[in-house]
């Protein structure tokens, strides 16, 4: 086994309890949660959780197949080396007490004990008050020191955070908790192991998780489409995506909420779910056009080009199509997104897409757009300093009209 310690460090490290004490008392983030002591080799589980590796060696040599702290069941046992951790134990041990508290001077970790913070989050026994507590120290810990969100993301409370979010029951005071969860949680969402959100794969997880969008506060809400949206992006979570994708209530939830104040987060997450294909026709099913055609038809939406790149895409399948030509308004809200001034034609392409989509196989589309100005829409477009794949589009759109008249004559 490897030791991470410099000759001095050793040194250090393998002097008496006394000298070391005498530097300073070890911070409980520097210690094993198996053996109390300072780390010498830490190791991280697929959990997020650290150890001092021969102490989790032996735990799991006796046949132990679960996480320690978490007591999670260990799919993947491998031994992950925490080069962070070991970076800052080392500074720590020849820095002394007075870098330390220099170091220390915005906020003062050591007033953190974050095996309490775990306990006062995972035990049920806590109160809802001391939870709450618990966590406003946590978010400080995350606002004021770069130092203290490095630990926390080290010591594994993202995943800690996600379970304790999902498992929380909807009671007196839980909208506090689960407002104040999810800020730790997004602050965390950077810097952590994106495998740690399938635990949303849990079908009893998964339901929480819509409980709370239906349920919770506007900050709430917007926290959570902020979530989907991070965790439905990335390439290696395209499981979970479809996972979200397929589940009928939670896309009918996102749906509804395009119709509210938060409809803007609501688009960031129903495209997030969207980059998976396979998707797309579940999203059609829980309302999805007819939603996004609303938002496109308000005024001043903030996500207008995603909307529009989203509504592009499920108006390829059959069944976009004819939820667009169901909706009387889609064809009046398509044209007048053509060519839109005020946000520098972003979207242009989407718009004519989704335009070509519909008008193809429709007569009754091809009259509405005519009727609602599409080819005044299309001509100053292709004067404009648009993109050259817009005015590819628009020349294509123009022609299918222009054939459409040569037919009439």
């Amino acid at each position: 086994m490897q030791h991470f310690f410099s000759s001095d460090e050793k040194y250090l490290h393998s002097s008496s309890s006394t000298r070391l004490s005498d530097m300073m008392s070890i911070p409980d983030l520097f210690r094993c949660p198996i053996s109390l002591d300072l780390f010498a080799d830490p190791v991280t589980l697929s959990t997020g959780q650290t150890y001092d590796r021969p102490f989790i060696e032996k735990w799991l040599a006796d046949g132990n197949l679960t996480c320690p702290v978490t007591m999670q069941r260990l799919e993947d046992t491998s031994l992950v080396p925490n080069h962070t951790l070991r970076h800052f134990i080392g500074w720590w041990l020849l820095a002394g007490p007075a870098a330390n508290s220099q170091r220390r001077k915005s906020i003062d970790l050591g007033q953190f004990s974050f095996s309490a913070l775990k306990r006062n989050l995972q035990s049920p026994e806590v109160d809802t008050e001391t939870k709450l507590e618990s966590l406003k120290k946590i978010r400080t810990l995350l606002v004021e020191s770069d130092v203290g969100q490095t630990y926390l993301t080290q010591l594994g409370f993202f995943p800690l955070l996600l379970q304790f979010l999902l498992q929380s029951p909807l009671i007196v005071n839980a909208e506090d908790l689960a407002e104040l969860g999810l800020e730790c949680i997004l602050r965390l969402l950077p810097s952590a192991d994106l495998n740690s959100v399938n635990i949303i794969k849990n079908e009893t997880n998964l339901g929480q998780l819509v409980l709370l969008l239906e349920q919770g506060n506007t900050n709430v809400q917007t926290g959570l489409c902020s979530l989907i949206e991070s965790i439905a992006l990335p390439v290696k979570n395209r499981e979970l995506c479809l996972l979200m994708g397929q589940s009928h209530r939670l896309l009918q939830v996102l749906v509804s909420l395009l119709y509210q104040t938060i409809s803007d987060a609501a688009v960031r997450a129903i495209s997030a779910i969207c980059t998976v294909e396979a998707n797309r026709e579940t999203v059609v099913k829980a309302g999805g056009v007819d939603g996004l055609i609303c938002y496109l038809s308000g005024s001043g939406g903030g996500n207008s080009s995603r909307a529009l790149a989203t509504l592009e895409a499920l108006l390829q399948s059959e069944i976009g199509k004819k939820a667009a030509l169901k909706n009387s308004g889609a064809i009046v809200v398509l044209v007048k997104n053509v060519f839109r001034v005020s946000s520098n034609l972003e979207g242009s392409e989407c718009a004519i897409g989704s335009l070509l989509a519909v008008c193809g196989s429709s007569a009754w589309a091809r009259a509405e757009a005519v009727s609602s100005g599409v080819v005044t829409q299309l001509l100053l477009l292709i004067q404009s300093q648009c993109s050259a794949e817009a005015k590819a589009r628009a020349r294509v759109l123009l022609k299918l009209f222009r054939f459409l008249w040569a037919e009439d004559e």
